[in-house]
C-alpha cells in the first residue's frame, strides 16, 4: 500500500475526518502507519478515542478499498492528496483543508486563479442572465469560474464559464462522482470534465448528497477561490454561508445589487449593505482585484474584449436578422446539430447578440 491509498483509506473510514487524520499524521509520519497502529497507540493522540481507535484498526473489514481504487481507475479519474504538488495551494493552507480530492478532467495551473459564482437554487430571469454574463466576463479574462453543480445560478455560471472562449470552470459537488447531483446536471458536468476544467469531490465514490455534505462542499469553494461573486440568494441561503466562510478567511466578497421587493435579492442587497462590494458587471470585479493583495497580477487577466463572430455565429445572426425562429427552425435554417446551435445560441446570449422569449423563439437584438 503507498501513501495515496492508504489516505484514500482513512477518508473512506467513518467519523475520522481530516481534522483527526491530521493530529494522527503528527504522531504517526505517515497514513500507512496510522492504519497498522495499536488502539494504545491511536488514543494516545488528542482527538481520537476509542471508538475512533477501533474504527482505524477495523478499518479492512469497513471499507473496500480494491473496489474503490478499481472504481477509480476505470472511470479516468485522479486522486490528489495533501502533500501533492496538484492539491490546490489554496485549500492546502486552510483550516480544514480536505485529505483528498477525486478529480474528473484535469486541474491547471491557471486554475489558482479561481473565482467563486454562487447563489440560489430558485432563481429569476434577472439572476440567470447575470449569473451567465458574469462568468462569461470572468472567464474569458482569463479566471477559472469555480462553484457547486447545484440548480440554478451555479449552473448559469458553468455554463457561461464553458460558453466562454478557453473558458474553464471548477465544480465542487457534494457527494462522490459516481453520485452526480442533481442527476439532470450529468451532461453539464461530462462537457466541464471534457477539456473545460473539473468535477471535483472529496467523497468516496458512491457517497450521496446529504445536509451534511453540501456544507462541506461549501468550505472547499470559499476556500479555493480568490475572491466570491453572490449573484441572487434569499436572506438565508447556503451562497451566503459560502460567502460568509470566504469572509472569515479573508476573501473579497462581491453581491450583485438586486430589486429591493424581490426576496431572491435581500441576501445579495444586506451584504453590500454589511460590507460586500457592489458590482455591476465582471469589469468591475477586474479593476477592483487589480488593486488587492492577491497574487492577482498575471498577464492573464485582462478585461474581455469583443471577439469577431465565428462560422456559426454568424449563421445564426444572419438567420435571425428580419424574423424569430424556434430552435428546431433555426437549426435547418443554418444547417447544424441541435447540440451545436444550442451552445452557440447561449454564448449569443450572453454576448448579448441575441435574445431568447417566452415562447422559445429566438430573434437578433
Amino acid at each position: 500500500m503507498n501513501t495515496r491509498e492508504a489516505i484514500i483509506a482513512l477518508n473512506m473510514l467513518p467519523k475520522i475526518g481530516p481534522v483527526r487524520v491530521r493530529r494522527l499524521l503528527e504522531r504517526f509520519d505517515s497514513a500507512e502507519k496510522i492504519l497498522s497502529a495499536d488502539a494504545q497507540s491511536l488514543t494516545s493522540v488528542d482527538g481520537i478515542g476509542r471508538e475512533t481507535a477501533e474504527i482505524i484498526r477495523d478499518w479492512e473489514n469497513r471499507i473496500d478499498l480494491s473496489l474503490e481504487l478499481d472504481e477509480i481507475k476505470r472511470r479516468g479519474l485522479t486522486v490528489v492528496t495533501h502533500g501533492d504538488p496538484d492539491y490546490p495551494e489554496n485549500l492546502r493552507q486552510s483550516y480544514d483543508p480536505p485529505l483528498a480530492l477525486y478529480i474528473w478532467g484535469e486541474l491547471s495551473p491557471r486554475d489558482r486563479y479561481a473565482l467563486a459564482v454562487v447563489g440560489s437554487r430558485k432563481t429569476s430571469m434577472y439572476g440567470t442572465n447575470t449569473a451567465r454574463q458574469f462568468a462569461f466576463q470572468l472567464a474569458s479574462s482569463g479566471l477559472t469560474i469555480i462553484s457547486g453543480l447545484a440548480r440554478g445560478i451555479d449552473t448559469y455560471a458553468h455554463e457561461g464559464a464553458i460558453a466562454a472562449q478557453n473558458g474553464r470552470t471548477i465544480a465542487v459537488i457534494g457527494s462522490g462522482l459516481g453520485q452526480i447531483y442533481p442527476p439532470e446536471n450529468m451532461v453539464l458536468a461530462e462537457k466541464i470534465a471534457d477539456g473545460r476544467g473539473a468535477v471535483v469531490s472529496e467523497f468516496p465514490l458512491n457517497t450521496p448528497p446529504s445536509k451534511k455534505t453540501f456544507p462541506m462542499r461549501n468550505r472547499i469553494v470559499a476556500a479555493w477561490s480568490q475572491a466570491v461573486v453572490v449573484v441572487e440568494c434569499p436572506e438565508w441561503s447556503g451562497a451566503r454561508i459560502t460567502a460568509n466562510l470566504a469572509g472569515d478567511l479573508g476573501k473579497t466578497i462581491y453581491a450583485v445589487p438586486g430589486p429591493i421587493d424581490r426576496p431572491t435579492s435581500a441576501g445579495c442587497n444586506a451584504m453590500i449593505r454589511e460590507g460586500a462590494i457592489l458590482v455591476t458587471g465582471g469589469h468591475d470585479i477586474l479593476d477592483d482585484m487589480a488593486t488587492l493583495p492577491l497574487g492577482l497580477t498575471s498577464p492573464e487577466l485582462k478585461a474581455a474584449e469583443p471577439s469577431e463572430l465565428t462560422g456559426m455565429e454568424a449563421l445564426i445572426c444572419g438567420a435571425l436578422e428580419n424574423e424569430s425562429l424556434l430552435l428546431d427552425d433555426l437549426t435547418v435554417a443554418v444547417g447544424g446539430s441541435i447540440p451545436e446551435v444550442s451552445a452557440t445560441l447561449l454564448k449569443l446570449e450572453i454576448m448579448g447578440k441575441i435574445q431568447r422569449s417566452a415562447g422559445g423563439r429566438f430573434s437578433k437584438k
